[in-house]
């Protein structure tokens, strides 16, 4: 029983994100190391979130104050490989097999957010896969047993939210639209402090909030994402029938 639901949160928690990887990145080399280099970005940020809530001692046991540095030096950083990668364009257009990674901006600004979203989903779910894999399992002591499959979707949340989030974000700083990176700030803190509401119950009783109001979330960004990108009912309909 645990080992099937150590594969079911693992599959639900990075099964999109793997298929994603496997047919938009996978086959270019580039891509790859645009996605490395953002999953290294947001490994830095939380490097440096823990220096900050260690240093600062007086809020060091305020859990909100954590996230909101965390969120903050998180979307810092978003913009620090924004600007390294438009540092780079001419380069990575000398070297890259696949010239349409430079000349659309959006795809650069999806293979970074995968690449954040998915070392993001890694750092909160691990702990949880090795808990979940056994022994034993959860519900005793006034546990709720849905607490893995829970938090599993909650961090398959956070891997979308963090692509769509690049997508809006880079291209607010394209077009000088500093209402869009305004709206992931906020977006994105709002979601992360969303989850304190799980902890104010040992029986599960704000999952029921929280989850719909994680993938609502996750369906207005991924609406707004692909309408930055270009997309439309006619190229959403092409999309479904296959056709070019």
């Amino acid at each position: 029983m645990t080992l099937a639901e150590f594969f079911g949160c693992a599959f639900l928690t990075f099964g999109p994100a793997l298929a994603m990887f496997t047919f938009t990145i996978a086959h270019d080399p580039m891509r790859i190391i645009i996605l490395l280099m953002a999953s290294f970005f947001w490994l830095v940020s939380m490097l440096l979130s823990s220096i900050v809530w260690f240093a600062v001692v007086p809020l060091r046991d305020k859990l909100l104050f954590g996230i909101i540095c965390s969120v903050l030096i998180q979307e810092a950083f978003r913009y620090g490989i924004y600007i390294a990668l438009r540092k780079t364009e001419r380069g990575l257009r000398q070297v890259a097999d696949d010239i349409q990674i430079v000349e659309n901006k959006h795809t650069l600004a999806y293979v970074a957010g995968l690449g954040f979203g998915i070392i993001s989903g890694a750092f909160s779910t691990v702990n949880l896969l090795a808990d979940s894999a056994g022994p034993g399992t959860v519900g005793l002591h006034g546990g709720t047993e849905i607490f893995f499959i829970t938090s599993a979707a909650q961090s398959l949340c956070m891997i979308l939210l963090h692509v769509f989030w690049s997508v809006i974000f880079f291209s607010g700083c394209d077009r000088r639209k500093y209402e869009h990176i305004i709206f992931v700030v906020v977006a994105h803190l709002f979601v992360s402090c969303m989850t304190l509401w799980n902890s104010a119950g040992k029986g599960g009783e704000w999952y029921g909030l929280t989850l719909p109001l994680n993938f609502g979330m996750s369906l207005v960004c991924g609406v707004i994402a692909f309408k930055i990108a270009g997309g439309s009912s006619k190229t959403l309909k092409r999309f479904i029938k296959c056709q070019q």
